[in-house]
């Protein structure tokens, strides 16, 4: 019962998946990596070829295959940041973000994107952080605005990444995945986490039977003791003994 009313009440809670699930995630991509390392494996052509049968597969395996370790680097630190937040701020949708995000950038990399293999998690990426900025905003929740200025402030940059201005870098997925962000932060604009509500901006509060604004008369003058004035009633009630029954008798000899 306790952690129901903390859910109700709380929309963000730290659990273990916060950081826990990042870690898996993050984990994952770098073991990959080691062993394509460690055994001469090169899995580049499970990446994403566009409008091929056979390309469709890297809509799943791309994500966690890199070129080397620069392109690993700069990937892990904003995967593992913007998905600690989004399990942290959107649980209830985190997965849900994840998976659909996967699918859907990395298709619409196989859509529009060039003759060539498209690999990392820079994808993923830009679905994180077009998802936690608009959904921020269009959420007017101070906490959720804040999260998304602060991905503006550390990943603003990845703008630049989504024209073709290098073209060893996959702006088609790097666009794909900013539109798949957009487009879940609309899909679930309803599913906002909202602040709880004190006791006086309930519809049930009464303003005359809240102790601490019971301090306070008409005219915001400070009572220090409102019920000092409301003076105690006692009623005695008068009960006779056997003594006073009986009555006094003069002394006998």
């Amino acid at each position: 019962m306790r952690i129901r009313k903390t859910e109700k009440h709380e929309p963000f809670i730290f659990t273990t998946g916060v950081v826990g699930y990042p870690l898996l995630f993050v984990l994952a991509i770098w073991i990959v990596f080691w062993m394509e390392i460690r055994f001469g494996w090169d899995f580049t052509n499970f990446g994403v070829y566009p409008r091929t049968v056979e390309g469709l597969r890297g809509i799943i395996f791309s994500p966690f295959i890199h070129s080397g370790i620069k392109h690993l680097f700069h990937n892990t630190v904003p995967l593992f940041v913007l998905t600690l937040s989004l399990f942290y701020f959107y649980r209830k949708l985190s997965w849900k973000i994840l998976f659909l995000g996967l699918l859907l950038s990395g298709f619409l990399t196989w859509l529009i994107g060039r003759p060539a293999f498209h690999i990392g998690a820079s994808g993923m990426i830009y679905v994180l952080a077009g998802f936690l900025f608009f959904k921020g905003i269009f959420s007017k929740y101070y906490r959720l605005v804040a999260l998304s200025l602060i991905v503006v402030f550390l990943y603003g940059g990845l703008l630049w990444y989504i024209t073709p201005i290098d073209p060893k870098i996959s702006w088609e997925g790097h666009l794909s995945g900013l539109l798949s962000g957009f487009l879940f932060s609309l899909i679930y604009k309803k599913n906002i986490a909202r602040p709880p509500k004190y006791e006086w901006e309930k519809e049930t509060y009464k303003e005359e039977e809240d102790p601490f604004m019971r301090h306070f008369d008409a005219n915001g003058n400070f009572i220090e003791n409102p019920d000092e004035g409301e003076e105690p009633q006692y009623i005695y009630h008068y009960k006779k003994t056997e003594e006073d029954n009986s009555g006094k008798s003069g002394d006998s000899f």
